[in-house]
């Protein structure tokens, strides 16, 4: 009995613990509400409540199910080009906080050991404040009179962004496509900084002294051997910085216009201004799937390649 007790505790010890503890986690705070999501997806919508899925008429179990929302999102042009509307932008926020977030996290890498710590702090001082009022900050910096708004149209850049379509008239600057980017950017940035020095922290850098001894130039070497070695610190970042993006809702709320709608703003209308939850859930489900299924294969051809010889 003794040892049928210790069999069955082997596997709940040590390093089976160790999984089992942040799978259950995973468990209960993502499958088990995502699962109650799409249960509600594909349900209909009563009086004042969702309808059950199965009920029992003359002794007899129904089961109805209904697929019509997932038809509706599909056909009506306002969710689609809310979702291609979603990933266009997040995929803009993701490029700008890379293209601005590699020089700063390579120099934080390369700074001397006593300096490190104090631009680890910068980096992570906006988190001291409240998201949402770093967000009504940047309301009052591009309104009319700010002094970001200010500087912009006094250096003629107000042109360049209405030439590029990133705004829909010379010195206005909020409620546009620029106004939008420009928030996500400067509130996902360090989320995109911290696993790229985390990275390029850890590089042997006997590496790049190989490499000049060989004669290849610092740029040569930059491309070749830095930019592969921190490939996992860029993936990171840019899956920190695009999930949250895609369904972002307080930003574009207060910094985005009609022309900006996201598809946290219309998932939003659905459940409290239209009661309609079914649509809505239908929504949220297929926002996560756009998430999840490309990062699923992603990680799936990322095992592959490294069984490979």
């Amino acid at each position: 009995m003794q040892s049928a007790l210790k069999r069955l505790w082997m596997p709940l010890s040590g390093r089976g613990l160790v999984i089992a503890v942040p799978l259950l986690f995973l468990l209960i705070f993502f499958l088990l509400p995502f699962l109650i999501v799409g249960k509600i997806s594909v349900s209909e919508m009563g009086t004042v409540a969702v309808n059950d899925l199965f009920s029992i008429e003359d002794g007899v179990l129904k089961a109805s199910i209904k697929f019509g929302n997932y038809v509706f999102l599909v056909q009506d042009s306002l969710y689609v080009q809310t979702y291609l509307r979603s990933l266009r932008y997040a995929l803009a926020t993701t490029l700008l906080c890379l293209a601005i977030g590699y020089p700063f996290a390579y120099f934080m890498a390369r700074a001397r050991s006593t300096l490190q710590p104090a631009l680890l702090m910068l980096v992570m001082l906006p988190f001291w404040t409240s998201f949402l009022l770093r967000v009504y900050a940047w309301r009052g910096l591009l309104t009319e009179g700010g002094w970001v708004a200010e500087a912009v149209v006094a250096l003629g850049l107000d042109r360049l962004l209405l030439a590029a379509g990133l705004i829909s008239a010379p010195g206005q600057l909020m409620h546009t496509p620029f106004s939008l980017v420009l928030g996500m950017t400067y509130t996902y940035l360090p989320f995109m900084i911290l696993p790229l020095y985390a990275t390029l922290s850890k590089m042997d850098l006997r590496l790049l002294e190989a490499a000049a001894d060989l004669g290849a130039t610092p740029w040569t070497a930059f491309w070749r051997i830095t930019v592969p070695l921190s490939k996992a610190g860029i993936i990171a970042g840019s899956m920190l910085v695009f999930i949250p993006c895609v369904g972002e809702y307080v930003i574009p709320e207060l910094l985005g216009g009609p022309e900006t709608l996201m598809i946290g703003r219309v998932l939003w209308d659905e459940f409290f201004s239209n009661n309609d939850w079914p649509v809505a859930a239908s929504v949220a489900v297929v926002m996560v799937m756009l998430i999840i299924v490309p990062l699923a294969l992603f990680n799936k051809y990322q095992a592959e390649a490294r069984e490979r010889p």
